[in-house]
């Protein structure tokens, strides 16, 4: 797994909060990120993930356009 450095404007959104800002339902939501078609999560400790908000952002400006890179994996 790549560790990305995190700028200072950079925050990660929780489940509930992405869930809220996009509209999708908790099982579309795991659907798109395993397709590839929705940003994937970010672990933010043993137990729990988040998302990056400009990740988020970019999908909500452009859902039928986005693909995620999967070439950096």
């Amino acid at each position: 797994m790549e560790v990305r450095p995190v700028s200072n404007k950079e925050r990660i959104v929780r489940l509930k909060t992405v869930l809220t800002r996009t509209g999708l339902s908790r099982s579309t939501l795991y659907r798109k990120v395993a397709e590839g078609t929705f940003p994937r999560q970010v672990p933010i400790s043993v137990h729990g993930t988040g998302w990056y908000e400009s990740a988020v952002d970019r999908w909500i400006a452009n859902p039928a356009g986005y693909r995620e890179d999967r070439a950096a994996e």
